[in-house]
């Protein structure tokens, strides 16, 4: 039984494992596409322009961000700009991810870029460093993993939620996707000291600043986050070395 376990696992290529890894992120996926298509229409969007929108942003919080300011009539560049500050931390990624995939090809890396998002980028940190000893492809095939049971149905969910528009009853709530799909992906990263303070510090920012308009509030937090953990990374670094 051992003999046939172990046979099994050895067969699970990096690419179902991360078929696997990635298919969870369905139950939240699909109404968070959904309630974006919704709003899109409401916003003003139709059917193409809000798949067009889906397929070249591919940004949920972004595309959240953007559709919110629309609505509220905000000036573009302000659009543009929020919009842009809410995807910074995709440059982030990027740069953690480039020790893992840097010696790709160049094609293989430009389509990683464009399907780097949160889910993608949670997984294969997580199973990268878990297992350093993946090679490039390998690497690579996981990444694609992850993303097969999530990019159809992001593009396919969000015309679903366009064409169905306000009909979807309120009472099924599809709003809840947004606030678990981020904790879901938050709560395990939160694995040292500096990542709790920089949380809080923006949690706390957050509220604080609610009442500025056209949610810029957001964006000073996610600053002052990143400033704090920074710093509480710096001050933690200090005191090992103290200690030493």
């Amino acid at each position: 039984m051992r003999s046939t376990t172990a046979k099994t696992h050895r067969r699970v290529t990096p690419y179902w494992k991360g078929f696997a890894d990635g298919a969870p992120f369905i139950l939240v996926i699909v109404p968070f596409a959904m309630l974006f298509g919704v709003l899109a229409t409401e916003a003003g969007l139709n059917v193409f322009e809000t798949l067009t929108f889906s397929a070249v942003v591919f940004a949920g919080a972004a595309q959240f961000t953007a559709l919110q300011l629309m609505q509220e009539e905000a000036p573009t560049l302000v659009v543009l700009i929020s919009a842009l500050a809410v995807n910074l931390r995709v440059a982030m990624y990027s740069a953690s991810l480039t020790p893992w995939i840097g010696a790709a090809p160049f094609w293989q890396r430009a389509i990683a870029a464009y399907f780097t998002v949160d889910q993608s980028y949670a997984c294969s940190v997580a199973q990268f460093e878990k297992e350093p000893q993946m090679t490039v492809p390998q690497r690579m095939a996981y990444f694609a993993g992850v993303l097969s049971p999530i990019v159809p149905l992001w593009y396919v969910s969000s015309v679903v939620g366009a064409l169905m528009g306000t009909q979807i009853p309120p009472g099924w709530a599809l709003d809840f996707a947004l606030p678990i799909t981020f904790l879901a992906l938050v709560a395990p990263m939160l694995r040292t000291a500096a990542h709790v303070v920089a949380a809080l510090v923006a949690i706390v920012t957050s509220l604080l600043t609610a009442a500025i308009p056209y949610s810029l509030g957001l964006i000073i937090a996610g600053t002052f986050g990143m400033m704090a953990g920074a710093q509480a990374e710096l001050w933690l670094d200090r005191r090992r070395l103290r200690d030493d």
